[in-house]
């Protein structure tokens, strides 16, 4: 039986390889073109720092905006996809929005955003602002699942709205993961920004795809080592504020 299965494995595998037209030639080849391209990108070419800098700021603001955006539409959903805070039908609501909101990929999301407002960073924003609701509010919601009953029920002995109960029993156990989650949002979204560029949503990715429709290799290498630096300092700004958040 298990000779059987491993051939099966092995027949499966090899047939994946012979439909997706993998053979040694042709990589072989492909990495003889990626060396053609590598030696035209050497040196890198920072002559055009403002073009650099202006994608590189675009992708900055487009992380922030919708991490913002994100966050402020996150919260409530994510109050309304836990099962210990909200009735059952509510739940189900809350719970179907975010699986909408984390069904499809960014890229996908930024096409359909670009074919109705257009080209530019108005498509980004809105593109990721939809990708943190699904995040955001799911991680939330399940903080929100474990935070103590105890304190839900004082306030609501006393007589408080529901409200009331949110903002004072549910609202201080969470806060320092919101802001965590928020920090870690907006560190995601300043890669994510880099990438949905490429298909119109702006950013430095728009800059990228223009500076490969133009085969301008050395500007491409530029433009890749700045996106590494990006990600770099999201990465370091990120885990300092969730260190001094905890």
């Amino acid at each position: 039986m298990g000779s059987a299965l491993s051939l099966g494995v092995v027949l499966f595998l090899a047939w994946n390889a012979v439909n997706l037209q993998i053979d040694p030639a042709r990589i072989a080849r492909g990495l003889s073109r990626f060396g053609d391209v590598a030696a035209k990108a050497l040196p890198p070419d920072f002559h055009r720092f403002g073009l650099l800098a202006s994608g590189v700021w675009e992708s900055v603001e487009i992380a922030t905006l919708s991490t913002l955006a994100g966050v402020v539409l996150g919260i409530p959903v994510a109050v309304l996809a836990a099962r210990n805070v909200v009735p059952l039908p509510v739940y189900a609501g809350g719970r179907a929005t975010i699986t909408v909101g984390r069904t499809f990929h960014e890229l996908i999301i930024a096409i359909l955003f670009v074919k109705a407002v257009g080209f530019g960073p108005l498509a980004g924003v809105l593109t990721l602002t939809v990708n943190s609701v699904g995040f955001f509010s799911k991680l939330l919601a399940e903080q929100i699942e474990t935070i103590d009953r105890g304190q839900i029920e004082a306030i609501r002995a006393t007589g408080a709205s529901r409200g009331a109960v949110l903002l004072f029993g549910v609202l201080p156990q969470v806060l320092p993961r919101i802001i965590g989650l928020s920090v870690y949002q907006w560190d995601i979204h300043l890669r994510q920004s880099t990438i949905i560029g490429i298909v119109g949503a702006g950013g430095i990715g728009a800059t990228l795809y223009n500076a490969f429709a133009r085969y301008d290799y050395d500007f491409v290498l530029a433009i890749l080592i700045v996106i590494v630096a990006i990600v770099v300092v999201g990465e370091t700004v990120s885990a300092v504020a969730r260190q001094r958040v905890q």
